[in-house]
């Protein structure tokens, strides 16, 4: 494997990842970019192969920012066997899960399916676009001093529905995950710290089938750019999450939603006018 498409791909994933700005999208360019599709008729799984050391650095990324949370959902669990659900790191846990539910149950079916058409560029074009105009419209929804430790089974299960969107590129599971929370009331520091939370679910179930992939193809090479390119996500996705949360306790969304449109625009007239092949 080449180590330059690799570090880049690293970069932006671990940019990209928790940021609302969706990084299948943004890898599905970068693949286009090196037209890694040209070169082999199995497009989904060539993606799918690909980023799998990435999103394991940035996996890594999320467990040692939110470490206090993982502490609290280990005691959880132990509160748990003893029968208590109601104490923060249980009911943490059971809201992770009910969350993560809807968009394992899609996710699995839809690698089943592999559709090559939502790797398409048109496709990130419209869903940068269209779910750039929902985080706009939610970001201005009155927020109340609801925080996820408040958060109940039905809004985690509503939250959870909406995350099934962003397995189509361009959505950003983040974005999704934060939009539906802002509609919901929460402030948008904790609709990113929750969404943050999903990811460690989300991205644990990604991994697992593209590892699944890799053994099964007998293709599985660990080497040196790999890790490096764990370890790169996994430094800028640490950097993203601490920028990102800091800038949330104090500002909107509109960066990301200012991005959205632009990258979505460009993508579109680029498609339109020839000068980008979808």
């Amino acid at each position: 494997m080449v180590l330059l498409p690799l570090f880049i791909l690293a970069l932006v994933q671990g940019i990209t990842e928790f940021l609302p700005i969706s990084s299948s999208g943004h890898l599905i360019l970068v693949h286009a970019v090196f037209k890694q599709n040209a070169e082999n008729t199995n497009i989904w799984q060539d993606h799918m192969l690909l980023d799998v050391a990435v999103h394991i650095g940035t996996l890594f990324s999320v467990l040692l920012y939110f470490h206090k949370d993982i502490l609290k959902m280990l005691g959880g669990l132990k509160e748990i066997g003893k029968g208590d659900t109601k104490a923060e790191g249980s009911k943490l846990i059971f809201n992770l899960i009910i969350g993560s539910i809807p968009v394992i149950i899609a996710g699995f079916l839809l690698h089943l399916w592999e559709p090559a058409w939502l790797l398409q560029v048109e496709i990130v074009a419209w869903t940068t676009l269209i779910f750039g105009a929902v985080l706009w419209l939610a970001d201005r929804t009155p927020q109340t001093d609801k925080t996820i430790k408040d958060m109940g089974f039905k809004h985690a299960l509503l939250i959870g529905i909406m995350q099934i969107l962003a397995l189509i590129p361009g959505t950003s599971r983040s974005g999704i995950t934060m939009t539906a929370s802002r509609f919901l009331g929460y402030s948008r520091a904790e609709s990113a710290h929750f969404s943050l939370l999903l990811a460690i679910v989300a991205i644990s179930g990604a991994g697992a089938l593209s590892i699944k992939d890799l053994i099964d193809t007998g293709s599985v090479e660990i080497g040196l750019e790999f890790i490096s390119a764990a370890t790169l996500s996994f430094i800028t996705g640490l950097a993203a999450i601490a920028l990102m949360m800091k800038w949330l306790e104090r500002a909107t969304f509109m960066p990301f939603v200012i991005y959205r449109f632009i990258l979505g625009t460009i993508l579109l007239v680029g498609i339109y006018g020839g000068f980008i092949q979808s």
